[in-house]
């Protein structure tokens, strides 16, 4: 199949070419000015220059291809340079609907998240995740949903955001700290009880495992018209998270209470600042968690996930280094 990829160049989708390309189809991407370089195997790729608000490129892009695949992602919103979830999510995913209806081109595979929801008072991200849930349902294409949780695995690049990389920058390299002692690692608490402190979860999963699933559900007829949550072989706990991390980089943590409202205080002063690793929107998702049971999928495709671990973050320690 040619495979039109919107959001190609990013995180996710530099894992989705190489499944594509190894499974026998030919990757057809979206580029941005400036991108260019961010295109894995380009040699076995076609590129088409432009962005989502080009409708020619986009015709362009989704001409003869067989399916299409939105991946355009927008953790963190800046306003002020058009950056918003709105644009790149919802109306960009809807406009690509558009196109590909046009054009003729029936699969469409959509990537949401774990955790989408209307909740007026769930992040602008979830939200909306959730609106490009409902323009994509309202098509004639046939359409899958995927939903994936939190992801972890070599971003190719320090301009592609990746989870733990980013939960480094903020919890444990945010301030200077001498390496050889322990690093006092926050472990929240949303209540006023400390003793529940960090003990959320999260399904974390890799991202090559997921761009593995991306191509299998792809090729799967029976998956046309589901929401297919994604997630990891089992629960991760953030205070796990964080000393995994901490290993991976070499590092040792004490895991610390702290109660939410102040990180998140703090985020709320810096979000605008792009310099700043989080923002408030995320840092309230993460600890509502994010977990899922995957068994049947993972069956399914016969999927032998990669563990999370310390020794499968080494990527870490190599972008510190």
């Amino acid at each position: 199949m040619k495979v039109a990829l919107i959001g190609g160049t990013g995180y996710v989708g530099s894992y989705i070419i190489d499944e594509l390309i190894k499974n026998g189809h030919t990757p057809r991407l979206l580029v941005r000015d400036g991108s260019e370089s961010k295109v894995i195997q380009p040699e076995k790729c076609e590129t088409i220059n432009g962005d989502i608000d080009d409708a020619t490129a986009l015709s362009e892009t989704l001409e003869g291809c067989d399916a299409v695949i939105y991946l355009i992602a927008l953790i963190r919103e800046f306003p002020k340079q058009n950056l918003t979830n709105e644009r790149l999510q919802f109306k960009g995913s809807e406009r690509v609907a558009a196109v590909a209806e046009q054009k003729g081109v029936k699969r469409f595979l959509l990537m949401s998240a774990l955790g989408a929801s209307p909740d007026p008072n769930g992040s602008k991200y979830m939200q909306a995740k959730h609106l490009s849930e409902q323009a994509i349902k309202n098509t004639a294409l046939d359409w899958t949903i995927i939903r994936p949780s939190s992801l972890f695995g070599d971003p190719r690049g320090e301009d592609r955001p990746e989870f733990c990389m980013m939960l480094d920058k903020l919890m444990l390299s945010l301030v200077p700290y001498p390496k050889f002692l322990p690093f006092p690692a926050p472990s929240f608490f949303t209540g006023m009880n400390p003793f529940d402190a960090g003990n959320y979860a999260l399904s974390m999963i890799h991202v090559k495992d997921v761009a593995s699933l991306f191509v299998k559900i792809l090729e799967d007829k029976e998956t046309v018209h589901q929401t297919i949550e994604l997630g990891g072989e089992r629960e991760v706990t953030w205070n796990e998270v964080v000393t995994s991390i901490a290993r991976a980089t070499g590092r040792r943590v004490i895991m610390t209470p702290a109660p939410f409202f102040v990180v998140a205080s703090i985020a709320g002063v810096f979000d605008r600042f792009s310099w700043f690793p989080a923002g408030k929107d995320q840092l309230n998702d993460l600890v509502k968690g994010s977990v899922c049971d995957s068994s049947e999928v993972l069956k399914k495709y016969e999927i032998d996930l990669t563990p999370f671990n310390a020794d499968n973050l080494n990527h870490q320690h190599h972008y510190k280094s």
